[in-house]
Order: structure tokens, then sequence, then C-alpha cells
């Protein structure tokens, strides 16, 4: 009995660190903007981005070099943002408004994705262009 108390606070606080570590990546992604050229790739059209871009939007990352730091982050809050439609289809009938923090949480996960798609595109240009440098 004690054993499943002690895996239970456990559990617990590696959500708590989880959610705190994918808030906190998505935060620091929210007061960048999209390149206008991410922005054409993605067909993203406003400041917002809708969630179910997020899907898309992963898609056109694993299209893209990864610079080879964005990785875990970029996994961390595809977990977070299955985490956050489990939550919300569970909660929706019941507390609508937690189901509306959980969409708008969502959303974050999507800008998220949008912001880490420009920095590997902006990655592509970089190497592209160190490759046609050391060609002259």
């Amino acid at each position: 009995m004690i054993a499943l108390l002690v895996l239970t606070i456990s559990f617990a606080a590696l959500l708590q660190f989880f959610v705190s570590y994918c808030r906190s990546v998505i935060a620091a992604c929210t007061g960048l903007e999209l390149s206008e050229q991410v922005r054409e790739i993605s067909g993203i059209e406003s400041r917002r981005v809708r969630s179910d871009e997020f899907a898309r939007l992963l898609q056109l990352l694993r299209l893209c070099p990864e610079p080879g730091n964005d990785q875990f982050g970029i996994g961390a809050v595809h977990g977070y943002y299955g985490l956050l439609g489990l939550l919300r289809a569970m909660v929706q009938p019941l507390a609508p408004a937690l189901a509306s923090w959980a969409e708008f949480e969502r959303q974050g996960c999507a800008y998220f994705a949008a912001v880490a798609l420009d920095r590997r595109i902006a990655y592509s240009r970089d190497l592209l262009a160190q490759q046609v440098a050391s060609r002259l």
C-alpha cells in the first residue's frame, strides 16, 4: 500500500515537472514572430495558429534537417499536446472553462511547432549558404 502511495506521488511530481517544462518551452516562443516564409509554407495567415494545425506543422518539421538541439523539446511538446487533447476530451461536458484552457494551451503548442519550423528553415538556409560559400 505504501509503495502504491509513493508511486502515485512520484508520478504526480513527474507530471508536474513535465507540464512546467513544456509550458516554459512554449512561453519562450510566444514572443517570437513567424517569418513570411513559414507563414507561406504552412498556410498560416494570422498571428494565431490553430491547434488543429499542430500535426501538419510536425510533418513539415520532419522534412527539415535537424539542427541537433530541438528534438527533445519538440517531442516533449508533442506529448504535452496529446495530454491536453485527452484532458480536453475528458472535461468538455463537465468543465467547459477547463476545456477552453486546454484548447488555448494546444494553440500554444501549435505556435511552438511553427516557431521550430521557422528555426529549422533558417538552419537549412544557413547550411545551404555555407555549402555555396565553400564551393567558391
